[in-house]
């Protein structure tokens, strides 16, 4: 063999060695926008940062997810349009908010009605999940299986602890803009008053509410215990995040890649959730340090007031029968 053919096949290997490399370095077939409404130090970012590195491994660089935290993109309505519009890929998004989208997603923001997480679990991994993700698909949206958590509610106030549903009476306290609230608290005879977030602390402040209620990492980074002294452990609303798609954008990749970004978005969101119930307790330690005093009520005697109050059948209305039953198959008889 000749010095140059043994040359040329030297660089041949050469450049077939380097080959693995050099598409590893290319820029992806895929690079999808992935926008949420929480601090990076969240759970939910976390998480979803170690699946977008677990998914551009797996697809050996052809997927990239880019992720945009704290609103970056847009207001939760806003960023819901470009996710339809398709000018943003993924979104997650708390089932309260889409309801205005999608009626039957706030269902599982039903006052009183998951006494604990393994209940939550066992309806939205299971029937009542599955319906309400039809629901969404139906809104021409794709919908990851696993829903993320965003925690129970707790209920703070300035003036009392909350230890059964006649502390409700006349307590004014401020709620989200949205009609499921507004109804429940009326329900038990307080007096809710809808008050922007960023206007809370001011309100509390300044007494034109005495309460207000929200997930302990919340109150904690909104640094509510500074104008608030009882924190009771209603549990009263649950809230999770589904992981939203844009139905166009998700059909464009191949079935290979559905699949690997489907499993790692799904796997992030099961460990986000045991983050978060860990992240709770902690804060609640964290909290009663800063002075606040814990309280935990007992849930049975408030939910017996909404049921009289008419609250339950209200809302089985609103929400169909079908829908109703299934949530009801995972926590009881509530109507």
């Amino acid at each position: 063999m000749n010095p140059t053919r043994r040359k040329l096949m030297a660089g041949g290997s050469a450049l077939l060695a380097l080959a693995p490399f050099q598409r590893a370095l290319a820029a992806p077939e895929f690079r999808y926008k992935y926008a949420n409404n929480l601090p990076p130090a969240h759970p939910m970012n976390l998480r979803a940062k170690e699946a977008a590195a677990n998914i551009l491994r797996d697809t050996k660089g052809r997927f990239q997810l880019d992720i945009f935290p704290s609103s970056q993109l847009g207001s939760d309505t806003d960023t819901l349009s470009q996710l339809r519009a398709g000018a943003v890929e993924f979104f997650t998004l708390s089932g309260l908010i889409l309801s205005t989208l999608v009626p039957a997603a706030s269902i599982s923001g039903i006052g009183f009605a998951f006494p604990n997480y393994d209940t939550v679990w066992k309806a939205l991994d299971g029937d009542l999940g599955a319906y309400i993700r039809s629901e969404i698909q139906g809104k021409g949206l794709v919908v990851m299986d696993k829903i993320w958590d965003n925690g129970f509610r707790q209920v703070t106030t300035s003036t009392k602890p909350i230890n059964g549903p006649d502390d409700f009476h006349d307590l004014k306290i401020r709620v989200p803009v949205s009609p499921l609230w507004t109804s429940m608290f009326k329900a038990l005879g307080a007096a809710p008053a809808s008050i922007n977030f960023n206007e809370v602390y001011s309100s509390l402040q300044t007494k034109v509410v005495d309460a207000q209620e929200n997930p302990l990492a919340i109150i904690d980074t909104a640094k509510l215990y500074e104008v608030q002294k009882y924190c009771s452990m209603t549990n009263h609303m649950w809230d999770g995040f589904w992981f939203l798609g844009n139905r166009r954008a998700w059909e464009k990749l191949p079935k290979d890649i559905q699949a690997v970004v489907a499993k790692h978005i799904n796997a992030a969101g099961i460990a986000e959730r045991a983050d978060v119930a860990a992240l709770d307790k902690q804060l609640q330690s964290k909290l009663a340090g800063k002075g606040m005093i814990f309280n935990t009520p007992a849930p049975a005697p408030i939910r017996d007031a909404l049921r009289k109050a008419g609250f339950y059948t209200e809302w089985q209305k609103k929400y169909g029968d079908k829908a109703w039953a299934l949530l009801e198959k995972s926590v009881g008889k509530l109507s």
